[in-house]
């Protein structure tokens, strides 16, 4: 074990399945000249001559030529830059990239892994700054992973690589320079794309998000417990298909839920966990579910405004001790 950062893992992840499997690939703006805009492919063009391709301006090409080599039998990974630029391309997407296997009959793999920067990072404002992810929660064929740690980034990249259907890989750009532990050598155990992570146990809430939202998830339940209230709280990484088993047991057992998440709460990721707790396990709340969720307006660019904008884990710390 030993201590890297996030982007770093994410590196190590690539370098590894890019050994092991000659038919992967990488393509984007920027990363074979200059390691990608935030480092997380820094050197890859150089250890692997050929395979690290710099594209035109176009995410429609980027996409649209990873769904194509796909096809052919390669494993592309392509960049997005910035989530925010998927709209450019969303046809091939949700159309082409999504729907390929099942228009072909199942005659068709499309094992493409889409790299996509997300999240405020500071002063990066209404087009640069957005968590996404909800979009593709709503499309069948496509697999949709948010990691929240560098253990998990590199984890849950290998796996997506290694999918044969097509994995959205967000990656927030606030957690691309924080480092923790991760094993030198490939873990013996894969991560299983679908599965949650029950990371701190607890018996009077359940605390549920993904992703930077771990940081207010984690914070508010250190705030609860200097007032003796335990929380557990839940890393689902994988947000389509999510866990729902993991999560309507912890439900089962605290009684009491509470969701966050950076991006809009409006018909967000976590709306969707509340709603299937709601059908699944009504009778087993106290207490209302919390969800917690930016407003429903575009991301400042004035810090002050930006401010204003974000969750902390004080608003989940107090709205958990009025439902208790």
């Amino acid at each position: 074990m030993r201590k890297i950062s996030f982007a770093e893992a994410t590196l190590e992840a690539m370098e590894e399945e890019m050994e092991k499997y000659p038919e992967v690939f990488v393509m984007g703006e920027d990363l074979a000249r200059q390691g990608g805009i935030f480092g997380q492919f820094k050197g890859l063009g150089h250890k692997f001559p050929g395979r690290v391709m710099d594209t035109p301006i176009s995410e429609t090409f980027i996409v649209g030529g990873g769904v194509g080599a796909a096809l052919a039998g390669a494993r592309p990974v392509v960049d997005m830059h910035f989530a925010d630029f998927i709209g450019v391309c969303m046809d091939e997407v949700f159309n082409q990239m999504a729907k390929a296997r099942y228009m072909f009959g199942g005659q068709a793999k499309i094992p493409l892994v889409l790299r996509a920067p997300d999240g405020m990072a500071g002063g990066g404002a209404a087009q640069h700054s957005q968590s996404v992810e909800s979009w593709f929660l709503h499309i069948p064929g496509i697999k949709v992973v948010a990691p929240s740690n560098p253990y998990d980034a590199k984890m849950v990249l290998k796996a997506a690589i290694e999918s044969d259907d097509p994995v959205i890989y967000f990656e927030n750009k606030v957690i691309y320079k924080e480092s923790a532990m991760v094993p030198e050598k490939e873990d013996e155990v894969p991560y299983e794309i679908g599965k949650a992570r029950v990371v701190r146990e607890g018996t009077d809430v359940t605390i549920v998000s993904y992703s930077v939202g771990m940081k207010n998830a984690n914070g508010a339940a250190d705030l609860l417990a200097k007032d003796g209230i335990n929380a557990e709280v839940i890393d689902l990484i994988t947000l389509s298909p999510w866990d729902k088993e993991t999560v309507i047991n912890s439900v089962k057992k605290t009684h009491r839920l509470c969701l966050v998440a950076e991006s809009v709460k409006q018909g967000g990721a976590m709306a969707e966990v509340a709603a299937t707790v709601a059908e699944e396990a009504l009778e087993y709340l106290d207490a209302p579910i919390l969800r917690y969720g930016a407003p429903f307006v575009p991301i400042p660019f004035a810090p002050t405004l930006e401010k204003l904008y974000r969750i902390f884990p004080e608003d989940l710390y107090n709205g958990i001790k009025k439902v208790l």
